[in-house]
This record gives C-alpha cells, structure tokens and sequence, in this order.
C-alpha cells in the first residue's frame, strides 16, 4: 500500500474535517438503524414489518443525532487521538439524542415503531462511532510508524528553497528528530514539478500558504542561507504570512562558524534586519592586530565578550581579559579557552574607576592595543537618583583612567566603545559617553605617541538589556509585549557585525577621531515586535502588542549616525568619521575629572556638555 499517497490524501481532507466527520457519523446513525432492525426482527421481517412512514422517523432521527453531536462538539474532535474520553462524549451524545428520539416517537403516537429499536439504537450507534474512531487511530499509527518508523504525531515542514541548502537539510532531518517534510517551494522556474532529494519542488514561494494548507504543514523552514538580504526578507515575509511557526537553517555566516545546515533555529531579528556584510580589510585588520598583546576592557559584556572572539581570528601574541564581574570574566574565558584553545589569555578583575590598579595592569601586561567597552549602558537605570553619579564615575572617569594608563606605558590605538546615544544626548548616560569623547579627544593632543579613537554605533541586536531578548520573553509567556511608542524607531545591528566594524575602525582611525558605524535604514520598534510575533506563529490577537509611554530620558527618534553633513568617508564603506567642533570643552573636562565631585550630576554633565545636553524628553522628541 502506497503510504505516502494515503497521507496525502488524509492531509488534504484535513480542512473539511469537521464537515466531513458529521457526515460520516450521521451516515452512522443510519446504519445503525438498519442494525438495530435486523437485530429485533430478522431478515425475514426486516423490511415487511416496517411501518410505511419509517424513512420519515429515519430523517428525524438523523437531524436529532447532528444537533446534538454539534450542540457537544463531537466532530471537532480528532480521530486520530480518540480515547476513553471522547467514547465518553459519544455516549453522552447517543444517550441524549436516543431520549429524545424516543420521546418524539412516543408523543407522536407512532406505536408501529418497534420500541425495542427505540431501546437499541442509542447502543448500536454508538458501537459504530467508537469503532469508527479507534479504526481510524490504529490506521493513522499504524501509517506513520510504516512512513516515519514511530507511529508519534511528527512536525510537519515544507521547506523554502531547493537549493543545496534544502536537499542537505532534507538527508539531515527527513524521517527523523521528529521531522516529516512534505515538499519544496522555489523560485527557479527549472526547479518547478522536479524532484530534489525524492520530494517534489510544489510551487515558487508565494504559494506557501496554498501548499501548508493542503499538506498539514505545521512548520515553514527557510533553508536560503546564500540567497541576498532581499530575497531572504521576501522568504520570510511569504513564510510569515501562513500564521505557522517559522524556522530557518543557519547562514552563510554561521555555516563557516561550524554550524551544520540541519541544524534548524528560530528566526531571530537578524534575519529580519539584516544587511548585505560589509567587505572588511582584513589584510590592515591582520597588520593592527597579530601577534600583538590586545587588551579589551569590559571583556566579559556582550560588546566585549565578541570583540574578544573576533580579535581572536586574527592572531594576536595574547588577550587581556578585564572585567569587574567575576562570573562574566569566567564565562567567556570558558568561551574562549573552548574556541582558541592555544591563544593564551590573561584573566584580570579589575574596576576601571581605580586608577593605580590599572595602571599596575598596564604595566604589567603591556599591551598594544585597548578596546575600552567598559561602562554603564541602560539608560532609563541611570536616570535615577544616585545612579547618575555612578554613570559618570564608570563611563567619564572610568574612560579617562583607562586612556591615561594607557599612554603612560605608550600603548599604540585605544579604542573607546561609544554610542549614538552621545549626539546631542538627552539622558545621562548618553552624556556621560559624550564628555567621555570629549575627554579621549584632549588626551589625543596630550599625548600624540597613542591614537585615541571613539567608536558609535546603535543598539545591538541581543544585547544584555536591548529590546530583543526582552520580546523573545514576553512571546514565550504569551504576552503582551511591550513597546514605549508606537512611532519610536531605533537602528540596529548584530553583535558580530558591530565587533567587526569596531576593529576595522581601530585599523584606519586617526588619533582624535570619533568613528561612526553605517548602521542602515531604521527600525520601527513596534514593526519589529508584529514581526517576532508573527515568526513565531501567532498573531496580535494571540499576542498583543502594549504601549507603555517613553521612559525618563529616552528618545523618540535617535540622531542619525552617518549622513554626508555630519561625516566623511572612510576607506571602509560601513565606518565614516564624525566631523566635531574643537572648542576647548575637552580640557575643561579633564580638569575637572582630576577633582571629580559628582554631587550634582546633571550639572557637571550640563557644564561640560553646554546646549548639547538636552537633559529634557520634550527637546528630545
């Protein structure tokens, strides 16, 4: 017997189920009348001794057992999970539609009806119901252990793409790790009615909520990992519109990485977000970096941990790891002694506000080149009182004793990890990175044997804090997900991505120059989260979607970072440098980081910074 047709063929009639059960089991009904005729009279009286107007008694009997198996919801039950439970809805159901029967019969005065059939035929259909129901379970196991080996309920997938990609994921997952795929879709017209990995190419990528409907698909794989940004945008999107859940197999990126093609995940909003990579000059990358000692200050965060990973390809003589929190210094020296088992690494506790501690590190270790990601980030945190004080000492104080520790041992680049939250900054912590500029720029003239830099990009996709692991949460506890606008737009990029442009900044920086990251098109925050939530498989009826209001400091539309006003060309087509006014205000910071009294915050920042610190939401929007 061809298992597969009739699989087909039962997922096919799968959307008419209902329909189609209350059909059967009327059908049911019926012949459990003729039973229960022969059983009480024979064959020899099963037709003579019937009353002439039976077939009407027969009708109103049928419409009797339909109201009452709708009224109790029998045929939205599936056949193939039938159990004790749903023997005990039938019962219930032929016990109450026989009474009635019975009843109407009685008061109807139609005493030709023999009334041991009365009696009978609740039982009789009954027995054919639940012998419907336990045959159709046995053949369903029975045809998925003959397709599959298990007769367990399996996912059921059609896979976008028919490339390489596709017909490897299909040998990895096909028949096992609880995977059935049904069929291709694909674009490519030569592809269309072929056969790859012995499953037919259905359609092009537009029909896949057509052809998730008629197989029983209960999942979408986008297997396109060389495809272009848009196509896999396109892929998505179409996937997204079916109302299943959608996974993807890695991309070109992680293949490289190690991962295999079969090991299919989430969608995760980098695939939603991404942008075609940015060429990098590795050969300038490799000249800045190997073998030479490189320091990464906050190595343990979520900036720091990747800078660390990413420095790590290009062979440097060995990595200091500094980092205020033990058990983040710990995990990513498990990390890294895990992926660079032979790059030595140099694990140090340390608190960038002390200065003579850093000083003995540099020292110590010599390096010739500092990442400084170090600092306090969560802006509505460091809004509040006492915090603000704080968020100068780590990220001001603590960005100047790093930068000054490292010149007095004549350390080569210093790379400062900013933010776009430092233009035209309406929050502390925005400041607090911006005066941090400020001073790494009157460091430069003091001390021009070093090239001090600073680095902007926007919010990481993943960071600890950002927006992304928040939603991801509140989908899994099924909502609602909360977002402060509904018009608050953001520009994103991935952790790796911003590692990467951080180091081939450090490459090409000029001493003095604030760099700033392409970040791309922005985000609509409140798009973004209908986008995880329809990836996931639901809707926004499912999963709603709540405004909560701006929180204290935050903005509605961030600065943009790269535009041909503010910034000029690099080499590199994703870095550009930021053009800033030189008036002095460096130096008067650098005073006053020597005596810092950080009692007034807000006016220390608002001193330095001048009209550039917007320390108000209502300029801000």
């Amino acid at each position: 017997m061809n298992w597969q047709f009739l699989d087909t063929l039962l997922t096919r009639l799968r959307p008419r189920r209902e329909a189609l059960a209350l059909l059967l089991d009327v059908v049911a009904v019926a012949v459990a009348w003729q039973a229960t005729y022969l059983f009480r009279l024979g064959f020899e009286r099963w037709f003579s001794a019937r009353p002439d107007y039976d077939g009407w008694v027969l009708l109103g009997l049928l419409a009797i057992y339909a109201a009452v198996l709708c009224l109790l919801r029998v045929p939205k039950g599936m056949w193939r999970f039938s159990g004790f439970g749903e023997v005990q809805r039938l019962a219930l159901a032929c016990a109450l539609a026989g009474l009635i029967g019975a009843a109407a019969v009685l008061m109807a005065h139609l005493h030709a009806v023999p009334r041991a059939v009365l009696a009978l035929h609740p039982l009789f259909t009954l027995m054919l119901l639940a012998m419907m129901r336990m045959g159709y379970r046995m053949l369903y196991e029975h045809m998925r252990s003959r397709i599959s080996g298990s007769a367990q309920e399996q996912r059921r997938a059609l896979v976008m793409g028919a490339g390489d990609a596709g017909r490897l994921l299909v040998a990895g997952i096909q028949h096992s790790q609880g995977w059935i795929v049904v069929g291709f879709l694909d674009d490519d017209p030569a592809k269309l009615g072929g056969r790859v990995a012995g499953l037919a190419v259905l359609g092009d990528l537009s029909q896949a909520r057509r052809f998730a409907g008629v197989h029983g698909v209960t999942h979408l794989i986008v297997a396109m990992p060389a495809a272009s940004v848009t196509q896999r945008r396109r892929a998505l999107d179409l996937a997204g519109a079916t109302g299943l859940p959608v996974l993807t197999v890695p991309s070109s990126t992680e293949l490289m990485a190690g991962r295999r093609v079969n090991e299919v995940r989430d969608i995760e909003p980098e695939d939603l977000l991404g942008r075609p990579p940015v060429q990098l000059d590795e050969a300038g990358i490799s000249e800045c970096i190997n073998s030479r000692v490189v320091m990464v200050t906050g190595a343990g965060g979520s900036i720091g941990s990747e800078l660390c990973r990413q420095i790590a390809r290009y062979g440097p003589r060995a990595i200091v790891l500094y980092e205020l929190s033990e058990y983040a210094l710990y995990a990513i020296e498990q990390a890294m002694a895990e992926a660079f088992p032979h790059l030595p690494l140099v694990r140090v506790i340390g608190d960038v506000k002390d200065l003579d501690h850093l000083r003995g590190c540099f020292a110590r270790h010599r390096p010739h080149l500092v990442f400084h990601a170090a600092a306090f980030k969560h802006v509505p945190l460091m809004e509040e009182a006492g915090n603000s004080a704080a968020c100068i000492r780590n990220n001001t104080l603590g960005t100047y004793n790093a930068a000054l520790a490292a010149a007095e041992i004549g350390v080569e680049r210093f790379v400062l990890i900013s933010t776009d939250k430092a233009v035209n900054p309406t929050n502390v912590m925005g400041a607090t990175k911006r005066a941090a500029e400020m001073a790494l720029a009157a460091l430069a003239k003091r001390h021009p044997a070093t090239r001090f830099m600073a680095v902007r990009f926007g919010n990481v996709l993943g960071s600890s804090g950002s927006v992304i692991p928040k939603f991801k949460e509140q989908i899994a506890r099924g909502g609602p997900l909360t977002v402060t606008h509904p018009d608050i737009i953001r520009y994103f990029m991935t952790i790796p991505e911003a590692a990467r442009l951080v180091i081939q900044a450090a490459a090409i920086g000029e001493s003095g120059q604030v760099l700033v990251l392409d970040m791309g098109e922005p985000v609509r925050i409140a798009d973004l989260a209908r986008q995880m939530i329809r990836m996931s498989g639901h809707s926004t009826d499912d999963v709603r979607i709540e405004f909560t209001g701006l929180r204290p400091g935050e903005k509605l539309f961030e600065e943009l970072l790269a535009d041909q006003e503010t910034s000029l060309p690099t080499t590199c087509a994703g870095v550009r440098v930021a053009r800033l006014v030189d008036d002095g205000a460096g130096e008067r910071v650098l005073h006053d980081l020597a005596g810092l009294d950080t009692s007034e915050p807000r006016a220390l920042l608002g001193a330095w910074l001048g009209p550039e610190f917007h320390a108000s939401l209502s300029e801000s929007r």
